[in-house]
């Protein structure tokens, strides 16, 4: 097609100077990169230590605020909680060296090391991550994964207020009714579960899970957790310098006792640039300065050679989906036959294999590839919709369909649909996709805009739904499709788009069972619905892709998203 065409060249015209992957050795550097590159030579600190760049500024590194993949790489360098999950992504002791499960599954009791410590030495005990696990259940904190993270524990709804149907409180909050309960000597907390959670292990490795210092949260409110002089932490590192934009500096946390091995811990400071512009991270990563870059500039892929081959360039599959958030409030896509047209004129493979040079999968559902189901072993895809994908990979058939479908919505050929604007940050292939997406909805006759927003702003824009249709995506945080569904109940923090739909919360409610049999079938009900409503647009599944010297050594990356850097150093 024409359109395929005109995207072509501007992917291949456009990459270089506006691209840095986001939510994801010797050559020439631009005089801008090089001159970010020597920057961060100079500002690195002192003694053993490498430096790595997984993304820019990050929204929140207070762990109950943050939902973004690039704060919580930096949160589980510098925090950990109860439970940690290992390089073979099994679960290990963390700040609690063992815990119990009663028989019916609902009562956990975790206990804690000897010898706790924050970073400044003073005392952590089992009574911090109760007041925690209170803090994130309180409204007041806003945490986008309190319903995600904790509501599974007995008292949630009354600790968020009992809310209604759309989430607004009927009662007043009280975040002490969350059944966590720390012993009187902090040596032990004890969880109660309203409801068997298979699960609630990963739950307490997850990084929102870190505990905080009660103390300091009080005594500098939300900014405590933006400068190394209130930064108090519990994890193998600590942040000793940051500058915004530039770069952020982790020491070794002398005060560490916890879950990793500290024989392993050998660097002495581990430092994270914080740029936006893959440019200026390739250039750091070729100037030798940076070990590690996640932002590669898409045009230099075709170039890279592959570590399979014996070079640096590196893929990693993620369980994970690209998708689209449109905002569900506001006309016309209150209309799910608006929806379902606009989902129908996109050609996820072209996008995929593209626009996204391959680097992703054409993603034909919402849950993708790599979830289980049931406990035959089976993927959850492959028992999804009879088998069958919610989407047809039949693109000119279904661009068919969206032309009718948006006819019966009252738009024949885009007469009189408004001009719609996408916002997305302009990082990896966010803005490609957004300029496709402008030629194929051009297809129905629709005029749509582009909305560049800066990464440090745009979740938050996105989460407060400040916005007509924006790019999303979702990493899993464990290894069950409740974690990818459960987003798209009225009242879960993290549904952008402010899909509702009173059946589809049900059938997510139905799911928190202890039957493995009816949760999973709970679940595939509830896909069925979502997409039947197309609340959200699914487009691709995620990888993950990145350069990595041959001397930095001890560091892993996990199916979720994650690097694991406490163990990293430079060989030579």
């Amino acid at each position: 097609m024409k359109m395929k065409k005109f995207v072509a060249v501007a992917v291949a015209g456009c990459m270089a100077a506006s691209l840095a992957a986001c939510g994801s050795s010797a050559s020439t550097s631009s005089a801008a990169g090089t001159a970010t590159a020597e920057a961060a030579t100079d500002a690195t600190a002192t003694g053993s230590g490498f430096t790595v760049q997984l993304g820019p500024n990050p929204e929140s590194l207070d762990p109950a605020l943050n939902s973004a993949v690039d704060g919580a790489n930096t949160i589980l360098t510098i925090f950990e909680p109860l439970l940690l999950i290992d390089e073979n992504n099994k679960v290990i002791p963390g700040q609690a060296e063992s815990y119990t499960v009663s028989e019916d599954g609902l009562t956990w009791t975790f206990t804690m090391r000897d010898g706790l410590k924050w970073s400044d030495g003073s005392e952590l005990t089992a009574k911090d991550f109760e007041y925690s696990m209170k803090r994130m259940a309180n409204p007041d904190t806003a945490a986008p994964y309190a319903e995600t993270a904790v509501g599974m524990i007995a008292g949630f709804d009354e600790a968020q207020g009992n809310p209604d149907a759309d989430g607004n409180p009927t009662t007043e909050p009280n975040p002490d009714a969350l059944q966590v309960t720390a012993s009187e000597d902090g040596k032990t907390l004890t969880i109660v579960l309203s409801y068997p959670c298979s699960y609630f292990d990963k739950l307490a490795a997850f990084v929102s899970l870190s505990p905080v210092q009660q103390a300091t949260v009080e005594a500098n409110g939300d900014s405590w957790c933006t400068s190394p002089e209130t930064f108090v932490s519990n994890g193998p590192y600590m942040i000793t310098e940051w500058t915004p934009s530039e770069r952020i500096v982790l020491s070794k946390n002398p005060n560490y006792v916890g879950g990793w091995d500290s024989s392993r811990i050998v660097s002495d400071t581990i430092t994270l640039l914080l740029l936006e512009d893959s440019s200026a991270s390739y250039a750091a990563y070729n100037s030798g300065e940076a070990q590690l870059i996640k932002d590669v500039p898409t045009d230099e892929i075709p170039s890279l050679t592959k570590a399979e081959d014996g070079g640096d360039f590196y893929t990693d599959s993620l369980l994970g989906t690209y998708y689209i958030s449109l905002n569900d409030q506001r006309e016309p896509f209150t209309d799910p036959l608006v929806r379902k047209a606009l989902s129908l004129a996109i050609d996820r493979d072209y996008v995929a294999n593209v626009v996204m040079q391959g680097t992703y999968s054409p993603a034909y559902n919402l849950v993708g590839p790599g979830i289980v189901d049931a406990e035959d072993g089976s993927m959850f895809i492959d028992n999804a919709n009879g088998g069958e994908p919610y989407i047809s990979e039949d693109y000119e058939a279904n661009l068919e369909e969206a032309k009718s479908l948006l006819a019966e919505a009252g738009y024949p050929n885009g007469e009189g649909f408004p001009t719609i604007t996408y916002s997305a940050n302009d990082a990896s292939y966010h803005i490609p996709v957004a300029e496709y997406l402008q030629q194929a909805w051009a297809e129905l006759g629709i005029n749509m805009s582009i909305e560049k927003v800066e990464w440090n702003s745009f979740t938050s824009q996105r989460r407060a739904g400040d916005f007509d249709i924006s790019r999303n995506g979702w990493v899993m945080d464990y290894n069950d499709a409740s974690n990818m569904l459960e987003l798209f109940t009225t009242t879960n923090g993290n549904n952008d788009g402010k899909y509702s739909n009173p059946e589809y919360d049900a059938a997510i409610e139905a799911s928190e069972v202890a039957d493995k049999t009816v949760h999973f079938e709970q679940l595939h009900k509830a896909e069925d619905i979502l997409m039947e409503d197309m609340g959200c647009i699914p487009v691709a599944y995620y990888n993950d892709f990145w350069l990595q010297s041959p001397s930095l050594k001890g560091t892993w990356h996990s199916p979720y998203g994650y690097w694991y850097l406490q163990y990293g150093y430079v060989e030579g």
